[in-house]
């Protein structure tokens, strides 16, 4: 069966970071830059949960593009980061390496930029036989036009488009499933946007859970319902 005829699952995928980095952020203009560092990461954090093996590339780190964020480094500390010279990270040996140790041929995409560091390994690992998954809005272009255009050229090659909410919520599938339940839900009321502030409020006010905040919102005076 095709795989566009199949759903993935946290036990056959693989997520991957490409060059989360200072210099290649500030290039970024296709997405609002404190919104992008925050679907990194929180995709990131749900891979970290569901146990999806995690992939982190960077390019020229201490010569050019600076560090990976550190919010991204801290959801995997100490695990090894594949140093390359090469924009194409499928030309870099340890890269490849890095891949087939997974094991996975489901890959979830993302980086800096779209239109080279994230377009150019996605069109050749297509070709190697992988399933790619273009999580687009964990990804940034030098534009919004580059952006879409490599969107476009992917597609054309094969690969899937995503973005980070409906990623991360593969995993999960079934509400009935309760292993990672709690830890996803702490997680998107973190990071989830308006989906986190709902569940929040869901929590809160119709299921009369406890407040996330450390110390929680005392209501004196005001009008009763």
């Amino acid at each position: 069966m095709s795989h566009y005829h199949q759903l993935y699952t946290a036990e056959d995928t693989a997520v991957v970071f490409i060059d989360h980095q200072p210099q290649m952020t500030f290039g970024v203009a296709n997405i609002d830059r404190a919104t992008l560092i925050n679907n990194v990461t929180l995709l990131a954090r749900v891979a970290k949960e569901f146990n999806v093996p995690a992939v982190l590339t960077a390019v020229e780190t201490e010569s050019f593009s600076g560090y990976i964020w550190p919010q991204l480094l801290d959801v995997f500390p100490g695990q090894p980061i594949v140093e390359r010279t090469s924009m194409n990270s499928w030309d870099d040996a340890g890269f490849r390496a890095a891949i087939e140790a997974t094991g996975k041929k489901n890959i979830l995409m993302t980086g800096l930029w779209t239109e080279v560091c994230v377009t150019w390994p996605t069109i050749e690992m297509i070709g190697a036989g992988y399933n790619i998954y273009v999580v687009e809005d964990c990804c940034g272009a030098t534009s919004p036009a580059a952006h879409e255009a490599a969107m476009s050229r992917m597609v054309q090659a094969g690969a899937t488009r995503v973005t980070s909410i409906p990623a991360l919520l593969e995993w999960q599938r079934d509400w009935k499933n309760r292993e990672h339940y709690n830890s996803l839900m702490s997680i998107l009321k973190e990071q989830g946007g308006a989906y986190g502030v709902g569940v929040e409020y869901a929590y809160t006010m119709v299921h009369k859970a406890a407040q996330s905040a450390q110390v929680p919102q005392v209501v004196t005076g005001g009008l009763k319902h």
